[in-house]
């Protein structure tokens, strides 16, 4: 009987999530945004005793960041952005022209990479007119573009990295609805925060009615999930935001000033997805650098985007994250190819907290026997009982 009634509150709660599944993105911004205030809100208390002071300055102080963010660095993000999007056939190319001229000096490049002999082929057919922007119909190199990000099937790639330009170049089209998440969210988020004391009572109260079943089911684990999910984000904001500056300073020296914003913000938004993010935002890098000074200026991009990320993962990885949600890269790898095949956007970006939870906490036992075998992860049992001891404060502070 426990377990049917376990089985449906979790029935329930999954349900409801997916009757809900068209306002994620405004839940997600809220939890974030939520999650930020309250821990800032937490770290200032030994400063300033009054708790709803420290929630309107917080709060205050975070909504000016984001409009300062807004006003001074969308409008250049945006414009070049279409710049970028209008310019890509062009980038193609030169890539493409640069691929040729290896595949004639060493041509078991042509045996390695066939796409190339067909593109040669093809791109010089003078019975084909074609425009700069339809010649990516026959590019080796938007091909093998196409191989890498998975976008669909080899025969319709180029109809996908149009189809892609052209949602980028057109952004303004979804900005409303996003805009309209992003407010709302802030506005949800300060009063969740400076009412979450009487809401934490609130909910603690369900355990005193008809749905304490539901309650004792699944409220610990939401709670566990949304400390590791926001200790997750947290992180990974710290790490993005160090990536972006270290990125803008380097391509400045580069000679890409003029694209400082939005590479520098490609480079942000992708540094929340572990791994398949670096190749992401390395391609624009990589292909304004091409077309502005030459192999050699992309060479260095190259070497700069290896040293950022040897920089991230051997520095602000351990020190950021710590071990407790250190996960191996090949499980990365694979926890990123399920949960953006079976959930996209969605999976790519949760797929790493939801899977760290899982192991983590959600299937562990809390008292292990003694003479359990050793821990897979290789975590040390000691350090992590030291690291629970460490955020077990946090965690009653955040839900208080």
């Amino acid at each position: 009987m426990p377990h049917a009634a376990n089985l449906f509150a979790w029935g329930v709660l999954i349900g409801l999530i997916y009757l809900l599944r068209s306002f994620f993105l405004l839940i997600f911004l809220t939890f974030v945004f939520s999650y930020i205030q309250a821990s800032v809100s937490v770290r200032l208390e030994p400063y300033i005793a009054n708790r709803i002071v420290r929630v309107v300055l917080v709060a205050t102080a975070f909504i000016s960041t984001l409009a300062a963010a807004g006003v001074f660095l969308t409008p250049k993000v945006k414009a070049q952005t279409e710049i970028f999007a209008s310019q890509f056939g062009v980038y193609i190319s030169r890539v493409d022209e640069e691929l040729y001229r290896l595949e004639q000096k060493y041509p078991l490049l042509g045996e390695i990479l066939p796409e190339l002999v067909a593109g040669h082929v093809e791109a010089h057919d003078p019975s084909l007119e074609v425009q700069p922007r339809k010649n990516l119909r026959y590019s080796p190199t938007a091909a093998l573009l196409q191989q890498l990000l998975g976008l669909g099937e080899s025969s319709s790639g180029i109809k996908n990295i149009n189809q892609f330009l052209d949602t980028l170049s057109n952004i303004g089209g979804k900005v409303l609805t996003v805009t309209t998440n992003f407010l709302l969210s802030l506005l949800f988020s300060f009063l969740i925060v400076l009412d979450l004391p009487v809401l934490g009572r609130h909910v603690r109260g369900l355990e005193y009615t008809r749905l304490r079943f539901i309650y004792l089911a699944v409220a610990d684990n939401i709670r566990e999930f949304s400390l590791v999910l926001g200790r997750a984000l947290e992180a990974q904001l710290i790490i993005a935001i160090i990536n972006s500056a270290l990125t803008a300073v380097g391509i400045t020296m580069l000679g890409l000033g003029q694209n400082v914003a939005f590479l520098s913000v490609i480079v942000f938004f992708c540094s929340f997805f572990p791994v398949v993010g670096v190749f992401i935002s390395s391609i624009p890098i990589c292909l304004m650098a091409l077309q502005s000074n030459g192999l050699n200026t992309m060479f260095l991009a190259i070497a700069l985007i290896t040293i950022i990320h040897l920089i991230e993962g051997y520095i602000l990885n351990p020190r950021v994250y710590g071990t407790y949600m250190r996960i191996n890269s090949v499980i990365i790898l694979i926890i990123l190819t399920l949960g953006g095949k079976l959930f996209g956007f969605w999976g790519l970006l949760l797929g790493v907290p939801v899977c760290t939870y899982i192991f983590g906490y959600a299937i562990r036992l809390d008292n292990p026997p003694s003479d359990n075998p050793p821990d897979i992860s290789g975590d040390d049992p000691a350090a992590n009982s030291t690291q629970t001891q460490t955020h077990a404060p946090h965690r009653e502070e955040f839900l208080s």
